[in-house]
C-alpha cells in the first residue's frame, strides 16, 4: 500500500510469500558469531503509542501479516482497544487470515474498532486450501473478499482523508526482481518446494505465479543472510516498484512513504527519497524470537499531529544496513546460515 500525503503521499502493497518453510528459516543473528556481521543494538525500547488527547488531526496505523488462522494472533485483534482508535486510520498490508470466514471476523473485528480500514491482499489471503467453500481459483476468491471488504466499509480504492493521500496497491511477486548473485555451490529447495503458493494459490490456466503481469530488494537481508537464500525471488516485482516511483516521482520526498507486508521483518528505511514501513505481527513462534514481541505497541503509529512519526527503534535489519553497506557480490553464508548447508 502506498500511503501518501496530498500533495504528498502514502502508499501500501503485500509482497508476497512467505511460505511455512521460509519463515522457519528467517534468521535472527546469534551474538555467539562475530564473523561476517557487525553487532548492533538488539533490544527494543517501548514504543510510545500516541494518546487520543495529544493528537491533532487524523492519526494512521499500520500493521501487516495478521494471519489470524493462528488463535494467539486473533485473541490479540480482538483484544485491541474499543475506544483508543475509533477516530483512526489503520493500513493493512496483507496475509489477515487464510480462510474466509477468519478474513471476515478479522476485518469486521478491525472496522469496529477503527473509523477507516484500508486492505489489500496478501498472499495467504487467495490460497484455496481448508475452506469451506470450494473457490475455483484464487481470482474468485480476490473477488470475493473485495466484495466483503465493500460490504463492512473497508477501503480498498485511493482515498483522501483531511490532507492525507491513500493508494493501495494490489501486487504480485515475480522472479525477476531478485537481481543480487545467487549462493554457488548449495542444494537450496526449489521455490516450489518451499513456497506453498505454488499450490495453494489456484490460477486460472492463463495466468501463473509466474507471469510477469503478476518492489526493493533493500528491504530484505542479503540472500548470503537468510536460512533460505532464494527468498528475494517471492517477494516483489519490478512493475510495483515502477507503480510506487509514479506515485511519489522517481526521487520521493520527505512525505513520500510505502507501507509493506509479506516477509515478517520489521523494516523502516529511506530508499531513494521514499520511507518504507513494514509493522508485522507474524506467528506466534517468531514473537517470541523478537525484540519486545509486537503485541504491546502494534499497530504501529506512522502519521500523527500533521507529521510522519519518528523512526521505529529499532527495526533489527534495517537498522543494520543503516551502519553496513550491503555487498549482494559476496556469496560467503552467514555463520548462522552455513551450518545448514552442505557445499556441493
Amino acid at each position: 500500500m502506498v500511503v501518501g500525503f496530498i500533495p504528498s503521499c502514502l502508499s501500501l502493497s503485500q509482497q508476497p510469500c512467505l511460505s511455512n518453510y521460509v519463515s522457519k528459516h528467517i534468521p535472527i543473528p546469534s551474538t555467539k558469531h562475530k564473523r561476517g556481521v557487525r553487532t548492533v543494538c538488539i533490544t527494543r525500547p517501548q514504543v510510545a503509542r500516541s494518546s487520543r488527547q495529544d493528537a491533532v488531526g487524523v492519526r494512521v496505523f499500520v500493521l501487516s501479516d495478521l494471519h489470524t488462522d493462528y488463535a494467539e494472533n486473533m485473541k490479540w485483534v480482538k483484544s485491541l482497544s474499543t475506544v483508543d482508535h475509533r477516530m483512526d486510520v489503520l493500513l493493512v498490508a496483507g496475509d489477515v487470515a487464510e480462510t474466509y470466514n477468519n478474513f471476515i471476523l478479522t476485518m469486521s473485528i478491525l472496522k469496529d474498532r477503527f473509523e477507516y480500514v484500508f486492505f489489500v491482499p496478501g498472499n495467504h489471503d487467495l490460497w484455496c486450501r481448508r475452506e469451506d467453500q470450494d473457490y475455483l481459483n484464487s481470482l474468485e476468491k480476490l473477488n470475493k473478499l473485495i466484495d466483503a471488504c465493500r460490504t463492512l466499509g473497508v477501503e480498498i480504492n485511493p482515498k483522501a482523508i483531511e490532507n492525507l493521500g491513500i493508494v493501495p496497491l494490489f501486487s504480485w511477486y515475480h522472479e525477476s526482481f531478485d537481481k543480487e548473485k545467487d549462493i554457488p555451490n548449495i542444494r537450496v529447495p526449489s521455490l516450489e518446494m518451499a513456497c506453498k503458493d505454488f499450490y495453494a494459490c489456484k490460477w486460472p490456466r492463463e495466468l501463473s505465479s509466474g507471469d510477469a503481469s503478476l518492489a526493493l530488494q533493500e528491504l530484505c537481508p542479503e540472500k548470503r543472510m537468510l536460512f533460505y537464500p532464494k527468498l528475494p525471488k517471492i517477494i516483489g516485482s519490478d512493475c510495483l516498484e515502477h507503480r510506487i516511483r509514479s506515485i511519489h516521482g522517481a526521487k520521493g520526498g520527505g512525505s513520500a512513504c510505502h507501507v509493506f507486508g509479506h516477509t515478517h521483518f520489521c523494516w523502516d528505511a529511506v530508499v531513494n527519497g521514499i520511507r518504507y514501513v513494514q509493522a508485522p505481527l507474524a506467528y506466534p513462534r517468531e514473537r517470541k524470537k523478537r525484540m519486545n514481541g509486537g503485541e504491546n505497541w502494534l499497530p504501529f503509529c506512522i502519521y500523527s499531529q500533521g507529521k510522519f512519526s519518528d523512526k521505529i527503534s529499532p527495526c533489527y535489519w534495517s537498522d543494520y544496513y543503516s551502519l553496513n553497506p550491503r555487498t549482494p557480490h559476496n556469496t560467503e553464508l552467514a555463520p548462522w546460515v552455513s551450518r545448514f548447508y552442505n557445499r556441493t
